[in-house]
C-alpha cells in the first residue's frame, strides 16, 4: 500500500478539505485528488464524499481511519528502528544470569536516557555475524579462540577478568575450605553439562584441564542451573565451577558452598566486541562507562588461556 496515499487520506481526513489539505503537505490540490483517487481504486471503495463544506469520510472511509493511522505509526516506529541516533542499542549479553548482564544493568542505572536492546546469542561466530550484519551493536564475548580469530572489521576490548568459584554440596570433600588452590582440585569430580564444544568456554575449560590436570566431566544433558543445583547438594563426590557474578538462587536445605579458587585464580575473560565503523552514539557511551567502571584485566596471580587476549581496540 502506498503509504504517501495513506498519508493524504488521513490529512484530508483531519483537515476535512482538498485545498487545506494540498497546502498543508506542500503539493498541488490535484495532487492530492490523485492520491486519494488511487487509494480508492486499490481498496475498492469510495472514502470521501464531496459535499459544500469539503470532503467528508464515507462510512468506508471511517472504518479504514484508524488503520490508517495504525500504519502510519508502524511505518515511523520500523523507520526510527534503524536511525543510529534514535534507535535502541542492541547488546548480546549470552544470558540473564552472568556477568554481561550484569554490566548492562549498571550500564542503564547510569544511563537510563539510552534505550537498550538486550539480546542473548549462543556462540562467539553467532555474534560475531550479527555483528557484521548489523543486527546488533555489541556482544559480550571471550575471544578470540584457538585458530579462528577475529575479522579484521571487528574490534575488541577485555573489559573484565571474572574469578572462577567452586561450588560444592555440604557433604562435599572440600565443603569446609575458606579457599581451594587448582592442585587441591586434582582428582577431584567438576561437572559441567553446560559445556557445548565447539564454543569459547568449551575452549577456554580444555585449556584450563590441560595447564593444571583437572578432571571435568561435561556428560549427560543440560536441564538447566535447578537441575545442576540439586544433583550438586545431593551428589557428594561432584563438584561444579561458576563464574563469580553469576547469580544462581537455591532452597536452605541445599548447602551449596561457593569457595574462591586461588593460586592461580583462573578468571574467565569478558570482552566487548563491536563493528569498527558502527556509528551508534550510544556505543562509545557504553564503552566509556566500562572503562571508567569496570576494573578489566586482572593483576598478577591471575590465570587465562593465552588466546583470549584480544588485540587493542582501534
Amino acid at each position: 500500500m502506498d503509504l504517501e496515499a495513506v498519508r493524504t487520506f488521513a490529512a484530508v481526513a483531519e483537515a476535512g478539505q482538498f485545498q487545506r489539505t494540498a497546502a498543508d503537505l506542500s503539493i498541488t490540490q490535484q495532487a492530492v485528488s490523485k492520491r486519494i483517487a488511487a487509494l480508492e481504486r486499490g481498496l475498492g471503495v469510495r472514502l470521501f464524499t464531496r459535499t459544500a463544506r469539503g470532503a467528508e469520510l464515507t462510512i468506508d472511509g471511517q472504518a479504514f481511519l484508524p488503520h490508517a493511522r495504525e500504519l502510519l505509526r508502524v511505518a515511523e516506529r520500523a523507520v526510527a528502528s534503524v536511525r543510529t541516533g534514535r534507535r535502541p542499542l542492541r547488546v548480546d549479553v549470552i544470558a540473564s544470569r552472568i556477568a554481561p548482564s550484569g554490566l548492562m544493568r549498571g550500564f542503564h542505572h547510569a544511563h537510563p536516557e539510552i534505550d537498550l536492546d538486550v539480546v542473548m546469542l549462543f556462540d562467539v561466530e553467532t555474534a560475531v555475524a550479527a555483528i557484521r550484519s548489523g543486527a546488533i551493536d555489541a556482544s559480550f564475548r571471550a575471544v578470540a579462540m584457538p585458530g579462528r580469530p577475529l575479522p579484521e572489521d571487528i574490534e575488541s576490548v577485555r573489559v573484565l577478568d571474572e574469578p572462577l568459584q567452586l561450588l560444592t554440596g555440604p557433604a562435599h570433600a572440600l565443603a569446609g575450605a575458606r579457599s581451594v588452590t587448582l592442585a587441591q582440585l586434582v582428582g577431584h569430580r567438576i561437572w559441567m553439562p553446560g559445556i557445548v564444544p565447539g564454543t569459547e568456554w568449551a575452549a577456554y575449560y580444555d585449556d584450563l584441564v590441560a595447564e593444571f590436570g583437572l578432571t571435568i566431566e561435561a556428560t549427560g544433558p543440560n536441564f538447566g542451573s535447578d537441575a545442576l543445583l540439586d544433583t550438586i547438594a545431593d551428589t557428594p563426590a561432584l563438584a561444579t565451577f561458576m563464574s563469580e557474578q553469576t547469580r544462581l538462587v537455591w532452597p536452605t536445605g541445599h548447602g551449596l558452598r561457593r569457595i574462591p579458587v586461588t593460586d592461580p585464580v583462573p578468571v574467565y575473560p569478558h570482552s566487548l566486541l563491536w563493528h569498527r565503523d558502527n556509528p551508534h552514539p550510544a556505543l562509545a557511551t557504553l564503552r566509556a562507562h566500562l572503562a571508567a567502571t569496570v576494573a578489566g584485566p586482572a593483576a598478577d596471580g591471575t590465570w587465562a588461556p593465552g588466546w583470549v587476549r584480544p588485540r587493542r581496540a582501534g
